[in-house]
């Protein structure tokens, strides 16, 4: 992506993105995934097989029960349900008292763990009984767009699961227990385009399905891996970055969460985000950052690498 320079657009607004504090750790366990969606940043699918050891895990524990200032512990992949040691995270790290919050497809607890024969259909009980915040993915409320995005039969799966979950008390009212549902969009999004969506999204999943949550996060597209190559391949990619780039909003710089938290790959690797691992663009630092020669000290002077791909989080009302 070549003459689309974001460090440009941050001198010449006098804008800088340092990092402020550690209060999250953004784990991602493996790439293997029950789904291979066609705008998927991590390049997840059945086929992957890469995931983080025990040794890697057990130190990504020991960071975060030695940090204060961290309070949350995100939990990602592909589909994170498929580690084998997803739930002896989730356990160690509602012992060490932080909030944990995964990254659920929805579908994963209908089809399960196929290549293992495990069962996944216990995951609304567990997931109720560690209070833990789910950020559900489904692209949209009707069937025909949500299928066309992530294959035949999906949205079924994800209304059931949906399902499972508010009879487990996510969403309700006064249980605590939260459920925030997540769809990517292809272009900027306004704050006023969010609210106009999740009112849409509440009142058709409420009036045709019985289903409730609580908030919708509205995600601008990325343009890296699985979408960037789509954009390519449709010759549009460079009409979206200049979408993106025209509703640059400086205002989103003081909330963007590569200055508040650290991403760690499954191999161990420190990362500003999500985004930058899947980039390979690992933590800038005397030397090569990971698990086992963590410095927070560092980590709070380093400088974040910055690319084309952070005008996806900074366009419209901001997507981090």
């Amino acid at each position: 992506m070549k003459g689309f320079d974001f460090q440009a657009v941050l001198e010449d607004q006098r804008l800088v993105v340092q990092p402020v504090s550690i209060e999250t750790i953004w784990v991602n366990i493996t790439r293997r995934c029950n789904q291979s969606c066609f705008h998927c940043h991590v390049y997840a699918s059945p086929e992957r097989t890469e995931q983080m050891d025990d040794v890697t895990m057990d130190q990504c524990l020991k960071i975060l029960g030695s940090l204060d200032s961290c309070k949350n512990l995100d939990i990602t992949g592909g589909a994170p349900e498929l580690h084998p040691n997803f739930e002896h995270l989730v356990l160690r790290a509602r012992e060490l008292g932080k909030h944990v919050i995964v990254r659920h497809n929805l579908t994963v607890t209908i089809d399960g763990d196929i290549k293992n024969h495990r069962d996944k259909t216990y995951l609304p009980s567990f997931f109720s009984k560690n209070q833990i915040e789910l950020l559900a993915s489904l692209p949209h409320y009707t069937r025909d767009f949500t299928d066309c995005i992530r294959g035949e039969g999906v949205f079924d799966k994800s209304i059931t699961s949906l399902r499972q979950l508010n009879a487990f008390g996510y969403g309700q009212q006064d249980t605590n227990l939260k459920l925030n549902l997540v769809c990517n969009i292809d272009g900027p999004v306004s704050h006023q385009d969010r609210t106009l969506l999740e009112a849409s999204f509440k009142k058709e999943l409420l009036d045709n399905y019985g289903i409730v949550f609580d908030r919708l996060f509205a995600v601008t597209n990325v343009p890296i891996n699985r979408y960037f190559e789509t954009l390519n391949q449709s010759d549009t990619l460079n009409a979206y970055m200049e979408g993106l780039i025209g509703s640059f909003d400086p205002g989103t710089i003081s909330d963007l969460v590569c200055r508040y938290l650290i991403s760690i790959g499954y191999s161990g690797y420190l990362y500003d985000c999500d985004f930058n691992q899947m980039l390979d663009l690992p933590v800038q630092s005397r030397e090569l950052m990971t698990v086992f020669n963590f410095d927070l000290d560092l980590l709070l002077k380093r400088q974040i690498r910055l690319g084309p791909h952070c005008f996806g989080c900074t366009s419209g009302g901001g997507s981090s």
